[in-house]
């Protein structure tokens, strides 16, 4: 078996026991449950569908906030990466969104738009934004100027020059946004869930909160933490390392 796959596994596993441990020393499952006691809670709420379909909500709010960010932000930071004076008007403003907190665009949007699927979107989208500007900029920023004029001698088209030249240079810049992008996403759709919508995984760890239920508060926490896991290792890590395969090439 792989290196690649026994050391996250045996990792996983040393989690667990160093969970097992703090449950042990607290002795009190309403403190800390063991990580096995978690094992029936998960299997009921998945029996009755109520996990199932909370997942699934957080999951169509993240996969839309993370197209919608990664979008804008690759065609911003790009122009602001290759755009000198675009980047000098258009810095302020990254600067103020990259320090405005995210519980602030949250509840600005609720406040605008109202508590609607649309404003829960908008605010993650905007929170994302200027960090994948960011990245993207850098990487705009550090490509090959020959590159660059062996595509003008040859009269390449725009389309084509963005296809071949471009993107395989900001390749490892994407991965590194996405791999941040969809870490940070989740964790604020997290928070519109808790304070505005009436389903998905922030609202069930918000219910349950006020129920003082720490067994379902990591039952749903974790059950989207396997998730985000297996998006990581099934689809951006074989990315990049085809990226990197790519480069060393």
């Amino acid at each position: 078996m792989p290196d690649r796959i026994v050391v996250p596994l045996v990792s996983i596993l040393g989690l667990f026991a160093l969970w097992a441990g703090a449950a042990a020393l607290t002795a009190d499952p309403q403190i800390l449950p063991f990580p096995w006691a978690l094992a029936e809670p998960l299997a009921e709420a998945i029996r009755s569908g109520e996990l199932p379909y909370h997942l699934g909500r957080t999951l169509i709010r993240v996969a839309w906030a993370f197209c919608l960010a990664m979008a804008l932000g690759l065609a911003l930071g790009l122009a602001m990466g290759r755009l000198p004076r675009l980047d000098r008007w258009l810095d302020p403003w990254l600067v103020v969104f990259l320090n405005l907190p995210a519980l602030v665009l949250i509840v600005l949007c609720y406040l605008w738009i109202g508590l609607t699927e649309t404003a829960a979107i908008v605010a993650v989208t905007l929170n994302k934004i200027p960090q994948v500007t960011t990245v993207i900029r850098e990487g705009a920023r550090a490509l090959s100027r020959d590159l660059d004029a062996m595509a003008r001698v040859y009269r390449m088209p725009g389309l084509a020059r963005l296809r071949h030249v471009v993107l395989p240079q900001l390749a490892p810049f994407i991965v590194a946004a996405a791999r941040s992008g969809i870490a940070v996403i989740w964790k604020i759709v997290l928070v519109v869930e808790f304070l505005g919508r009436s389903d998905g995984i922030g609202f069930q760890i918000h219910l349950y909160f006020q129920l003082f239920d720490v067994t379902m508060v990591l039952v749903y926490a974790l059950s989207f933490v396997v998730v985000m896991l297996a998006v990581e290792w099934l689809f951006l890590q074989p990315w990049e390392r085809r990226i990197r395969r790519w480069r060393a090439a």
